[in-house]
């Protein structure tokens, strides 16, 4: 099975007023983290062997997931016979996570880098654990192995943080709240990469994904886009959070794809 590289160990610098004690992705959308409403959507198209790229406070997300079937459901302790049980379990969980500590101070790069070991098909999945979208990873999946290339963009038409102003000499002629930009794409953070795409980076520091390897793969035209207009939204800011937050309270966020 295609494995699933997701980066969770960034500091969170701009929400870390949110959630001063605990890892960006482990911040909660509704009941659960961020980074499960990732990996639900993974698991949803059938990929469920995660890779998670630990470094600030990963101890925590390590913490999470070795107490994952307790934290989700109601338990029987036994105090006599120094046994637990789950008598109900509320959702069948299938995946497999792998936690590696990537270091406190790497970048995107090298992070992956050091993941490498880990990955043992032609193939694999990579993103960010701060983004929720409504992608349909199998669909992305299927371009990357069209155009045979190494690498593979998701490009998303973000809303706009501010309202929209169209305007004719003085005089407001419409205003659009947070319209969604229809000419410009940026990365949405949901890639496929050819394996080769590891002899690319580097297992220092220093290295950033972004920079030099999709620079590289960008001027020999390794890296190709897959366009993405359906929804898609990061969590950079307390902004972000409460919009998120406030999506998932209204019932049926765009990005829960495996209840419909």
């Amino acid at each position: 099975m295609l494995k699933v590289i997701i980066l969770c160990g960034g500091f969170g610098t701009r929400i870390r007023d949110v959630a001063e004690n605990i890892p960006k992705p482990m911040i909660p959308i509704g009941r659960y983290p961020i980074l499960w409403h990732i990996m639900k959507t993974y698991s949803h198209y059938g990929y469920s062997d995660f890779i998670l790229c630990l470094g600030y406070k990963g101890e925590i997300i390590k913490q999470y997931f070795l107490n994952y079937q307790f934290l989700d459901n109601d338990f029987v302790v036994d105090l006599q016979k120094g046994a637990t049980e789950i008598p109900f379990k509320r959702n069948a969980t299938d995946w497999r996570v792998t936690l590696v500590d990537t270091g406190l101070e790497a970048m995107t790069g090298a992070r992956v880098k050091r993941v490498a070991r880990y990955v043992d098909t032609s193939d694999f999945m990579l993103t960010y654990g701060d983004g929720v979208s409504d992608l349909n990873i199998q669909e992305l999946l299927d371009f990357h192995r069209s155009h045979g290339k190494i690498g593979t963009v998701t490009g998303v038409c973000p809303a706009s943080r501010y309202g929209e102003l169209v305007i004719q000499g003085n005089r407001v002629k419409s205003f659009m709240e947070k319209p969604q930009t229809q000419d410009s794409f940026i990365s949405g953070g949901y890639f496929v990469f050819k394996r080769e795409f590891f002899d690319c980076l580097s297992e220092s520091d220093d290295c950033v994904l972004e920079r030099g390897p999709f620079e590289r793969l960008v001027a020999q035209g390794e890296l190709m886009v897959y366009s993405h207009k359906g929804f898609w939204q990061c969590m950079d800011t307390p902004r972000d959070l409460e919009f998120l937050t406030s999506l998932w309270r209204q019932g049926s966020p765009p990005w829960e794809v495996w209840s419909r």
